[in-house]
């Protein structure tokens, strides 16, 4: 590794050294959205990025190259298991080099702040040690298989609301304790290769340009060699990002870099000196990636990890991430005990399997709860029952849809077929498309009812739109954004919806037209997305419950499917309620009344109000478990997998009872008063009621007894090594997440009651006893008071099933 090493910072050196001014500046700017430009008087190629973080859609936000979907982040951290997110890891980097990606967008590591967060699901966990232990595996993975990761958003980006210009007010205690953590981990641990600065601002300095955090922490201290890359468009000055240790600004072409990166150093503003090593962790990072003549890449083509399934991999790692929440023994099902199952709910036909945002990619295929589902079980009847959209759902693919792209003069300059009525180019446009030539883009296409009656039609976008059904034209004019965020404006933008009367059998033809914006008035890079919506007539609300109620009562079993929809978590914008969205609780209670023997499924990325759940025999928590969802949720439903998962973040009763909520700017400014008391070590001191969940909290098909516990000193940089026996007291196979807090035995009130210091797996059959060792890492003691210290005393070492339920304690004295 070390001659690797030396070759690489030759190369790079001998690489630098004949760049002029203009093209170290340029190397430092996107030359397109994805991707930074090529050099081939060096030997240097052209470095692609893509968006992750569950799946490497490549440089089209398109289907025709479609990906692997894993399980959403907050499912991977479900799994406690670093070892599968490094599994994870290889996988997403062997599919990144299949579409020639080198640079993985991912992974998020900002914490679960408040359950109101949109973004919520694309990070781990509310912890910091579970968030870092998590992130080292994938981001281990990932450059296992030589690609590189931009490890975001640095820092303190935890929610959504004013994300480009919020200004977080945090102490040095609050970043380092919590914030900074996972960064810290996973960079010193994992060697990241990238990092992603945020759009926020951190104590009045914008992440972009904050010399302190990114020069001084990120890159002095621990010691980080990688590219720090922007948030797209979050760069916005040239001479402060520079001198603030942002290396690369993206997109391109237009960037704050560039030719005026290289107008301020000739000016003097920057000097040569702060180019000239930014410049150099872009070569460095080309070449770890085998993009740079005269180095090899770290990871040798014969040296890559072994091929990954990428479908078994992601069934596995789904099933392992589901929580089983609640279980009065009806799970797990015996498909020969039952006759007839009902399977309810617009969630169980219609599979959410990622959240909204850059995560989104486009899986061949997507197995949804209500196939997998039928697959195994006997006779299952489905009833919709409450759909919880409030927007109308991308017209389906029997549409025969077609994007037709035109000039001003009607010209077609390429046309692409489409999955459904969602149209979005962010970068990349079809082949032979030129953007300096588009005016505008058609979605087109034949629709012949199944249904006579009112069929609605709805247009979801921002700018000038023409709909014709029929012959029709039923809108033309412009839909203005309903929020000044741009990032809510493209993920969450407004609908008009309009009623057409169609005959069953008889072919309309359907064409919704979006004038794009003129080259003048536009950016260079792609950014295109509308959506054509379609509803075909259905029966009233209340019908559809009672139906669905009715079909429960003629069952055996009941599983009610329920959940969030991108209208309510996304990137973008904040939620404004935890409750599921809908009449979905209104359908829980009914269907639970007409059959007691109710499974509930919820699907949601971060926690959300569940009124029902006493009323029920079984809750499952699935998150948005990825392509695989209905195998995966069927695997677990009948037993031949456990519900591997426990909670990566604690799940209140009610919104009201959270002790952060807070995700809007007050003046701008979003204050983290309540420094490290976040998620469950604000749960602990705070009076009122308990959670419904707590951290760390899953059940499993078996029971586990905690029997022995031994703690022994460990040698620097370690504490201790804990050692438990427990013992496997069910009649089924099991695995058990065993987990190890630290309390203070005199605490502090500027102390959590306890923390999570460690955690194991262990596996055992009926009956067996196993044993689970942890080390405790030194910092677990430590505070942050201008620099790490260790407080000395007598702590309790507190293990259990999770942070309310402690089965076994030891104590362990810490000198100064």
């Amino acid at each position: 590794m070390q001659i690797e090493a030396m070759e690489i910072e030759s190369a790079v050196d001998k690489a630098l050294a004949r760049l002029d001014l203009a093209t170290k500046a340029s190397l430092l700017a996107g030359k397109d959205v994805w991707s930074l430009p090529a050099v081939p008087e060096i030997g240097l190629k052209s470095l692609v990025m893509s968006d992750g973080p569950i799946g490497v859609r490549g440089t089209r936000w398109t289907p025709d190259d479609p990906s692997i979907a894993l399980p959403s982040p907050t499912a991977l951290a479900a799994t406690w298991d670093p070892e599968l997110a490094r599994r994870v890891g290889r996988l997403l980097a062997q599919e990144a080099r299949r579409k020639g990606v080198h640079l993985l967008l991912a992974p998020t590591v900002n914490l679960h702040r408040s359950p109101r967060g949109g973004r919520h699901f694309e990070a781990y966990s509310e912890d910091p040690f579970l968030t870092g232990r998590i992130g080292v595996g994938y981001v281990a993975g990932v450059q296992d298989g030589g690609v590189g990761v931009t490890v975001k958003h640095y820092v303190a980006n935890d929610s959504e609301t004013d994300r480009f210009t919020v200004d977080v007010r945090a102490s040095d205690r609050t970043l380092r304790e919590l914030y900074l953590a996972p960064f810290e981990a996973i960079v010193r641990e994992a060697g990241a290769w990238g990092v992603m600065t945020a759009y926020n601002k951190v104590n009045g300095t914008t992440m972009t340009e904050h010399d302190g955090l990114v020069n001084g922490v990120l890159k002095r201290e621990w010691g980080f060699d990688g590219v720090n890359v922007s948030d797209w468009t979050a760069a916005r000055d040239t001479v402060g990002a520079a001198l603030g240790g942002l290396d690369v600004a993206m997109p391109g072409p237009r960037t704050v870099f560039g030719e005026a990166l290289a107008r301020a150093v000739e000016e003097g503003r920057v000097p040569l000196t702060v180019v000239d090593e930014a410049c150099r962790r872009v070569l460095r990072l080309a070449a770890r990636v085998g993009l740079l003549a005269g180095a090899g890449p770290v990871v040798a083509p014969e040296a890559l990890p072994e091929p990954v399934d990428g479908e078994g991999l992601a069934r596995e790692a789904a099933s392992r991430s589901f929580v089983l929440l609640r279980n009065d023994g009806l799970l797990p099902l015996d498909p020969g005990r039952l006759s007839r199952v009902a399977v309810i709910g617009a969630a169980a036909a219609e599979a959410r399997v990622l959240g909204g945002g850059s995560a989104q990619v486009f899986p061949e295929r997507v197995v949804s709860p209500l196939d997998g589902l039928r697959a195994v079980l006997p006779e299952v009847t489905y009833a919709v029952g409450a759909d919880p959209r409030t927007k109308l759902a991308p017209a389906a693919g029997d549409f025969g849809l077609q994007a037709v792209f035109r000039a001003a003069d009607g010209t077609v300059l390429g046309t692409q077929p489409l999955q459904d009525g969602s149209a979005r180019w962010l970068g990349d446009l079809p082949d032979g498309v030129d953007l300096a030539a588009l005016d505008s883009v058609e979605v087109a296409g034949e629709f012949t009812p199944a249904v006579a009656g009112t069929h609605r039609f709805g247009i979801a976008g921002v700018g000038d739109y023409r709909l014709v059904v029929d012959g029709v034209e039923r809108f033309a004019g412009r839909l203005e954004a309903d929020s000044d965020d741009p990032g809510a404006a493209l993920l969450n933008p407004p609908e008009l919806r309009f009623d057409v009367d169609l005959s069953s059998g008889r072919p309309v033809q359907v064409s919704l037209t979006h004038r794009v914006a003129r080259a003048e008035d536009r950016d260079e890079g792609a950014f295109i997305t509308f959506r054509l919506g379609h509803a075909t007539p259905t029966p009233p609300a209340d019908a559809l419950i009672e139906q669905a109620a009715a079909a429960a009562g003629t069952a055996d079993v009941a599983i009610v499917v329920v959940g969030t929809t991108e209208e309510v978590e996304s990137e973008g914008f904040d939620r404004s309620s935890l409750a599921l969205p809908g009449r979905q609780d209104e359908l829980v209670r009914k269907v639970a009344a007409a059959n007691p023997r109710t499974v509930v499924v919820v699907n949601a990325g971060s926690p959300v109000e569940m009124p029902w759940r006493d009323e029920v025999a079984a809750v499952l928590l699935v998150w948005f478990p990825g392509q695989e969802a209905g195998a995966a949720l069927a695997d677990v439903l009948t037993g031949v997998a456990e519900p591997g998962g426990r909670l990566p973040t604690t799940w209140p009763v009610a919104a009201a009872d959270c002790p952060i909520l807070d995700v809007e700017p007050v003046d701008g400014v979003l204050a983290y008063d309540e420094g490290i008391f976040i998620g469950y070590r604000a749960w602990q001191r705070r009076e009122g009621p308990a959670p419904a969940y707590w951290f760390g909290h899953g059940l499993g098909y078996t029971d586990w007894s905690y029997d022995t516990i031994d703690v022994r000193p460990a040698s620097d940089p370690d504490l201790a090594e804990v050692t438990v026996g427990v013992r496997n007291t069910g009649n089924r196979a099991g695995r058990e997440v065993v987990q190890v807090y630290l309390a203070d035995e005199a605490p502090e009130p500027e102390r959590p009651a306890r923390w999570l210091a460690g955690f194991a797996s262990v596996s055992a059959a009926p009956g067996e006893a196993a044993k689970a060792t942890v080390t405790v890492p030194r910092r677990a003691a430590e505070v942050w008071d201008d620099g790490w210290a260790l407080v000395p005393g007598t702590y309790r070492v507190e293990v259990g099933r999770n942070a309310a339920d402690v089965r076994v304690t030891a104590p362990l004295a810490l000198g100064s």
